[in-house]
């Protein structure tokens, strides 16, 4: 039944109602977790949003600090229930909320009253690291109609509801473009939402829409594949835009990334088809663009990203040898990175299968693909801090199994199902009869 139902006759309901019926599940099971999924980094994406609404500095502190530590306090009562000694002992809230009111209040009424009150930000931390911050006003700007609508509590947990599922439902498009079954597209639909990508995605940080942007440029990628070109290249130009804003040195690294992929697939045709030439100018562009106007605009330079890597968010004194030093700790970095890896292969496991699945199923697309998930890697490399929580510096190397998987399941059960005598629909039905 389930080979049947992947690859098998195409059932009378539209495609659509499946990915809703996904769509709409996830977002029923994300109400378990409305508050406790923010991180320190939160507070400034928030601050930063209810500045551009037209709040005070002190007013926006304000409602940042209440969120952050309703959310802390939220945890705190739910650990304290399954505790098991103090699982009978009086709510926690009450003290908790107070503790970090008073904690985040203190460091806050303090820059401000210094005249630290430049930029959108709330200044939570230093003003050279908030100055970061500054410079990403995409997610910000999302947040502004979430947050009007539904006051910060539910703004936050709805902006995060809608990125992620259009996540999913952007890997069903791919998939879809590649003429994958139905079956299969929604299978990476439901995979974008149940591996660490979705659990990401969910949290009110940039990480979300960086996936979600990213497959964006990936649908972009995969329609030019396909013979519509035009389209495809202003999706690609659109989302390499859109990710500027929302944290520019990942629209550099997927700008080198795909450019590469445009020139690995030209000497592998040993022709550069006229689409193809276009989408590497279009990637090659993008990647010079943003560094061109970083520059322009005065963002934090790389060496400014390394000293607050080294000196705990400006905490200490700058670093004199900077990138002897970081070169020392990257080396490290990845030694424990991958110890830890092989004793949970998990995620190894499925970045080989994916590989594998895609190469074989989509050989054309699989550069694209695997020059997506590379960008989580290069992520990962310019913050090499094994502390940050999740792995989600290199989420975006999630990409790789959430589209790779399903084209290798793909493969799996093709064999099956004309030994079954299932009729295989259109795309592998013509692979099959020019096999034959």
């Amino acid at each position: 039944m389930l080979v049947r139902y992947l690859v098998g006759p195409r059932s009378p309901r539209s495609p659509w109602s499946w990915v809703i019926v996904l769509s709409a599940v996830f977002a029923v099971l994300q109400l378990a977790n409305v508050t406790g999924r923010d991180t320190p980094d939160t507070k400034n994406y928030l601050s930063y949003a209810l500045s551009l609404r037209g709040e005070s500095k002190h007013d926006a502190a304000a409602l940042t600090i209440d969120y952050a530590c309703a959310g802390k306090a939220s945890i705190a009562r739910r650990n304290q229930s399954v505790h098991v000694v103090r699982f009978h002992a009086p709510s926690p809230t009450g003290r908790v909320m107070e503790e970090c009111r008073r904690d985040q209040w203190r460091g806050v009424s303090k820059r401000l009253a210094a005249g630290e009150t430049a930029g959108h930000t709330v200044p939570f931390m230093p003003p050279r690291f908030m100055r970061i911050f500054e410079v990403r006003p995409g997610y910000p700007a999302l947040l502004v109609p979430f947050i009007t609508a539904f006051g910060v509590t539910w703004g936050l947990w709805a902006s995060s509801v809608v990125i992620t599922v259009t996540g999913g439902v952007l890997a069903f498009l791919v998939l879809r473009t590649l003429r994958a079954s139905t079956g299969v597209a929604l299978t990476g639909q439901a995979l974008f939402y149940v591996l660490p990508c979705g659990t990401t995605a969910m949290r009110p940080m940039t990480e979300g829409l960086l996936l979600t942007l990213t497959l964006a440029a990936l649908w972009g990628c995969a329609l030019v594949l396909e013979g519509r070109a035009r389209a495809g290249t202003w999706l690609v130009v659109g989302s390499l835009a859109a990710l500027f804003t929302v944290k520019h040195s990942q629209a550099l690294f997927l700008g080198l990334c795909l450019a590469g992929a445009c020139a690995v697939t030209g000497v592998r045709r040993r022709q550069w088809e006229g689409p193809l030439r276009v989408l590497a100018a279009v990637a090659g562009g993008g990647a010079v663009a943003t560094v061109l106007l970083a520059k322009a605009l005065h963002y934090p330079s790389e060496s400014e990203s390394l000293q607050d890597l080294l000196t705990a968010h400006f905490s200490r004194p700058d670093r004199t040898r900077l990138w002897p030093e970081f070169l020392h700790l990257e080396f490290n970095f990845w030694v424990e990175w991958l110890r830890r890896q092989l004793w949970e292969p998990l995620f190894l496991t499925a970045l080989v299968a994916a590989a594998w699945g895609a190469l074989r199923r989509r050989p054309a697309f699989a550069g694209f693909l695997l020059a997506a998930a590379l960008t989580g890697v290069l992520n990962q490399a310019g913050h090499p801090d094994i502390n940050i929580w999740g792995d989600r510096l290199i989420v975006l190397a999630w990409l790789l199994p959430v589209v790779g998987l399903p084209l290798l399941l793909e493969e799996a059960v093709r064999p099956r199902v004309r030994a079954s005598g299932a009729m295989v629909p259109g795309p592998l039905r013509r692979d099959t009869e020019v096999a034959r």
